[in-house]
């Protein structure tokens, strides 16, 4: 749950913009970008990049950190799939703290890894979750569709056909997914949503 700052840290660095940031426009990572001026033919100017790039590396910390806590609670005959699911998410994770340690503008490959392993990695650890995940089933309806729309998203923006919602809309469609699922599971542990081993844990 302590990714919910994730969002709240971008409208706070968003708001600083002037000329103001466009969601549809601008990418995530134009917020930890460190230079004012011309990007990839995007206006970019964030003055609290600074701000931006640790709250990357905090959702990348937390997202390891969460799979590595809870994936020992799913001790099922199908734990193996859970286990690549989770350590396909843990590795999306790490390409968010690449994200947020290298900005776009300092190594643009280094920093173009690192998104791919969460847009990539993460987003298939999610659907593996959906599929194997001994979870009710609405949670893991949730967990299933949310890879499944993020993969689809992917598929569009990596051929450059952004639907009419602009390179950062389509991103966002992309990246969100996980983030919110992370929250989610947050959410449903906390409330002992999950009956595993003849108990609520």
């Amino acid at each position: 749950m302590a990714s919910l700052q994730y969002f709240l840290t971008q409208l706070v660095v968003a708001l600083q913009w002037s000329p103001p940031y466009s969601i549809s426009q601008n990418t995530i990572s134009d917020l930890g970008n460190t230079v004012c001026g011309n990007f990839n033919d995007r206006h970019v100017c964030s003055p609290l990049h600074e701000v931006m790039n640790f709250s990357f590396m905090l959702l990348g910390a937390t997202m390891v950190i969460s799979c590595l806590l809870v994936h020992r609670l799913f001790s099922t005959e199908r734990s193996r799939w859970v286990t690549l699911g989770f350590s396909l998410f843990a590795i999306g994770g790490v390409g968010v703290m690449l994200v947020g340690g290298i900005p776009e503008n300092s190594v643009p490959l280094f920093h173009g890894v690192g998104a791919a392993l969460p847009f990539i990695f993460g987003n298939i650890g999610i659907v593996l979750l959906g599929r194997y995940l001994a979870a009710p089933l609405a949670f893991r309806l949730f967990t299933l569709t949310s890879g499944l729309v993020a993969l689809t998203a992917l598929v569009f923006y990596a051929t450059g056909s952004f639907l009419g919602l602009g390179e950062g809309g389509l991103e966002r469609i992309v990246a969100y997914p996980q983030t919110v699922w992370l929250i989610g599971l947050g959410v449903f542990l906390l409330r002992g949503k999950f009956q595993i081993g003849g108990e609520v844990r």
